[in-house]
C-alpha cells in the first residue's frame, strides 16, 4: 500500500496532541501555584496604611476641625456635653497625622482607636454648641465647623415682674459669684499645691516604640509600668492620677501634654524603655526638655521618639525647626528649673532602688515635653534593646521596682517642697 509523500502518520499526530495537552496541563497546575502561594504570602504583608490628616483653624465666631484623606471614609457623629465625638471607619488601616493644636474655640482634639476605626473628642470651650459640617469625596475632606450658641436669659413670670416694677426703688445686692473649683491667682500651683499628676505611658497601637531580641514591646512595657506607678500614688497619696491611655492605642504626641493641660496637671511623667543600635547599652536616665541636646546620642532618641522610632531615619533641618517652634511658643520654659529638680530625684531613686547603671539625668528637645504647662519628664527606665535588661524589663518585679522608685522620689520631691 503505498501514501503521499507529505503526509502524517497517524502516530505521530497523536503523539503531538498528547505533548500538548501535557504542556496545557502543567502550564495549568504551574498558574494555580503560583495562585495558592500569592495567597499563603498574602498575610505575612501588611495592607498599606491610609494617612488620615487631622487640622484646626479658628474663623470669626467658630471653629473648624479638618478631617482629610484619599481613601473614602464613613463616619457618623455623637454629642455630649462640650464635647463632639466623630467615629470614623475605612476600609483599610489608618494612621492619624494632626497639625500641631492651636484654636481659641476648642479646647482639645483627641482620638482613640486602631487600624481602621477611629473615635475623635472634640472638646469645646462652650458647654452649648451647634455644629455643621460638610463633605467632599475625592479626595475625602470631612470640614465640621463648631460654633458657641448664646443662651438666652429666661424671662421672668408675670406675677414677679409686676412686683418687681411696683418696688423699683428696692435694691437688693446681687448675689455673689460662684467660687470656681480651683482659685486662680498669680501663682495658681502655689495655691493648689499639688492635686494632679498625668502619667504618659508611651508609644502605644501601631507606634509600637523600641523592640527588643526577644519580641518584647516598649508600648507594652511602659503601659504596665504605668498602670503599676498610678496603683501606688493613689494607695498612698492624695493626688488625682490621670493616665495618658489606659490600655493599647494611639495618641498623638500633641494631646499627651495637652490632656495634662486640660485637667490642670501638677506634675507630668512620661514613661519609656530605652533603645540603642548597641546590644551593651544598659542603664537608667532621665530627661528634661531643653532646646540642645546634652550629646548626640540624646539628640539621636529625641529624634526617634519625636519620629516615632524610626532607627534608619536622620534628623532633618525642617525636624529641628518644628521642634523649636514648638519648644518656645509653649508653656515648659517656664518650669524648666522644677523639671530639672523632679528629674534628679526621679534618677536618684531608680538608681538606688533598681541597680542599673546610672546613666544620669541629660536634656533633650522631645516633643512630648514641649506642651506641657507643669514641671514635666521623660524617664527611660532601661534598655529594652539589651537582651539583660529586656528581660528585666518584662518581669512584674522589676515592674514594680521602677513604680516604687517613682513613687518614693515624689515623696521626697513634695517633702522638700520643690
Amino acid at each position: 500500500m503505498s501514501s503521499d509523500a507529505g503526509s502524517i502518520p497517524a502516530a505521530s499526530i497523536f503523539c503531538i496532541c498528547n505533548k500538548v495537552i501535557i504542556m496545557k496541563r502543567r502550564i495549568l497546575w504551574a498558574f494555580g501555584a503560583i495562585l495558592f502561594l500569592t495567597a499563603l504570602a498574602a498575610p505575612a504583608f501588611p495592607q498599606a496604611q491610609s494617612l488620615l490628616k487631622l487640622s484646626t483653624r479658628d474663623l470669626a465666631g467658630s471653629s473648624r476641625v479638618i478631617l482629610s484623606s484619599s481613601e473614602p471614609l464613613a463616619f457618623s457623629f455623637r454629642r455630649e456635653p462640650s464635647v463632639l465625638i466623630v467615629a470614623i471607619e475605612a476600609q483599610r488601616p489608618l494612621r492619624v497625622r494632626q497639625d500641631v493644636f492651636k484654636s481659641g474655640g476648642l479646647k482639645s482634639v483627641s482620638w482613640t482607636g486602631d487600624r481602621n476605626s477611629y473615635e475623635f473628642s472634640i472638646e469645646v470651650r462652650e458647654k452649648d454648641f451647634a455644629y455643621d459640617y460638610k463633605v467632599r469625596k475625592n479626595p475625602f475632606e470631612l470640614v465640621i465647623e463648631i460654633k458657641p450658641v448664646a443662651v438666652e436669659p429666661e424671662p421672668a413670670p408675670a406675677v414677679l415682674t409686676a412686683a418687681i416694677e411696683t418696688k423699683a426703688a428696692v435694691r437688693t445686692p446681687a448675689p455673689a459669684a460662684a467660687i470656681p473649683e480651683v482659685s486662680r491667682s498669680s501663682s495658681p500651683r502655689e495655691d493648689r499645691k499639688f492635686r494632679t499628676i498625668v502619667i504618659d505611658p508611651g508609644h502605644g497601637g501601631i507606634e509600637t516604640g523600641a523592640k527588643g531580641k526577644f519580641g518584647a514591646l516598649e508600648k507594652d512595657i511602659t503601659l504596665a509600668m504605668s498602670l503599676k506607678l498610678k496603683e501606688i500614688i493613689e494607695k498612698n497619696m492624695a493626688f488625682r492620677v490621670i493616665l495618658t491611655r489606659d490600655r493599647d492605642m494611639e495618641v498623638a504626641l500633641e494631646n499627651r501634654s495637652a490632656l495634662a493641660n486640660n485637667n490642670k496637671a501638677d506634675l507630668f511623667i512620661s514613661i519609656h524603655a530605652n533603645g540603642s543600635r548597641r546590644k551593651n547599652s544598659r542603664g537608667s536616665e532621665t530627661y528634661f526638655l531643653s532646646l540642645n541636646a546634652t550629646d548626640e546620642e540624646s539628640r539621636r532618641l529625641a529624634y526617634l521618639e519625636n519620629a516615632n522610632g524610626d532607627l534608619e531615619g536622620r534628623i532633618e533641618k525642617e525636624n529641628e525647626d518644628d521642634v523649636t517652634l514648638i519648644l518656645w511658643d509653649l508653656a515648659q520654659a517656664a518650669y524648666l528649673k522644677q523639671s530639672s529638680q523632679l528629674a534628679d530625684r526621679i534618677q536618684a531613686g531608680l538608681n538606688d532602688l533598681l541597680g542599673t547603671r546610672n546613666r544620669g539625668v541629660k536634656q533633650a528637645p522631645f516633643k512630648v515635653l514641649t506642651g506641657a504647662a507643669c514641671p514635666a519628664v521623660l524617664v527611660e527606665a532601661a534598655f529594652i534593646s539589651n537582651p539583660e535588661e529586656e528581660k528585666e524589663l518584662q518581669s512584674e518585679e522589676f515592674q514594680n521596682n521602677v513604680a516604687r522608685a517613682i513613687y518614693q522620689s515624689l515623696v521626697e520631691y513634695f517633702r522638700l517642697g520643690s
